[in-house]
């Protein structure tokens, strides 16, 4: 059965499709929505983005004053009110993600899809440097948490006509990259895990993708590339298409994907500028 389901199934995690997806205003209405690490960067825009489409977003995150802006501006725009749920993945256990499961099968009575996109960086360090708290942490966040928080949301997501997992992906999951880490190391595991779960799932209304955000103007960025002309970055705001995309229904049947970002950035909203000899260059 294994074999016959790994044949059915798309499992070439480069995968491309249409980069000329224009979604509908309403594409997420009454759909709802958990995405983790909201409070900044692509979490933010992401929120912020399926808000506007018409989902009630579940934000989570570590620190509870990014998440209360976020909140703030989802509500000012005038989009669907979101929850806040505080959350240190370094710290939180498989009891209490059940408990935010059940919580939100008593409040909001459904759940139509999950971003995992909260992510731990320590430095970038030649591996005899990192030590095993580091490593450990690392892993826990970005490999430990998504398989039980999912494992917590399944039989939610189960339950719904059409519904999404996605996973922010990085391009050192396939090809390594020295001083990456742990980091590294997670994404390789993270993007194999859903692959798996795309095998398992595909006879259900669930289906599993990965997206590779790119190089983005965020804070990690800047860490881990100082002094980096940050402005030839697209802004997280420019790639959520892709996002758009792999959570709405038009989706339904695509598994075992991993979405370029770059690939479906909005013009509108591509604000990059090059520095070359002094001369400002706009794409």
């Amino acid at each position: 059965m294994l074999e016959h389901c790994e044949r059915d199934i798309n499992t070439d995690m480069q995968g491309g499709l249409n980069d000329g997806y224009q979604p509908s205003g309403d594409l997420l209405k009454d759909r709802v929505i958990l995405v983790t690490g909201a409070g900044d960067g692509i979490g933010r825009a992401a929120a912020v983005e399926y808000s506007k489409y018409g989902a009630t977003v579940l934000l989570t995150g570590r620190t509870k004053s990014k998440l209360e802006r976020v909140y703030d501006e989802i509500v000012g725009l005038g989009y669907v009110e979101p929850m806040i749920y505080v959350l240190d993945l370094a710290e939180v256990g498989e009891d209490e993600l059940m408990q935010i499961a059940l919580s939100i099968r008593k409040d909001l009575g459904r759940l139509d899809g999950v971003l995992h996109n909260a992510a731990d960086l320590d430095v970038l360090t030649p591996f005899e440097h990192i030590d095993q708290a580091s490593w450990e942490r690392t892993m826990r966040v970005n490999v430990t948490i998504p398989f039980l928080l999912t494992k917590a949301c399944i039989p939610l997501l189960r339950e719904q006509k059409s519904s999404s997992i996605v996973f922010t992906t990085d391009e050192c999951a396939n090809k390594p990259k020295g001083y990456w880490g742990a980091y590294a190391v997670s994404k390789a595991a993270v993007q194999n895990f859903a692959g798996m779960l795309a095998i398992e799932l595909q006879n259900t209304s669930v289906s599993v993708n990965c997206i590779d955000p790119g190089a983005t103007r965020t804070g990690m960025r800047l860490r881990t590339h100082p002094g980096s002309p940050i402005k030839s970055y697209p802004l997280p705001a420019a790639i959520m298409t892709a996002y758009l995309y792999l959570m709405g229904p038009d989706s339904a049947g695509v598994r075992g994907h991993v979405l370029q970002a770059a690939k479906w950035l909005e013009n509108t909203r591509d604000d990059r500028q090059y520095q070359i000899k002094g001369a400002t260059i706009i794409p």
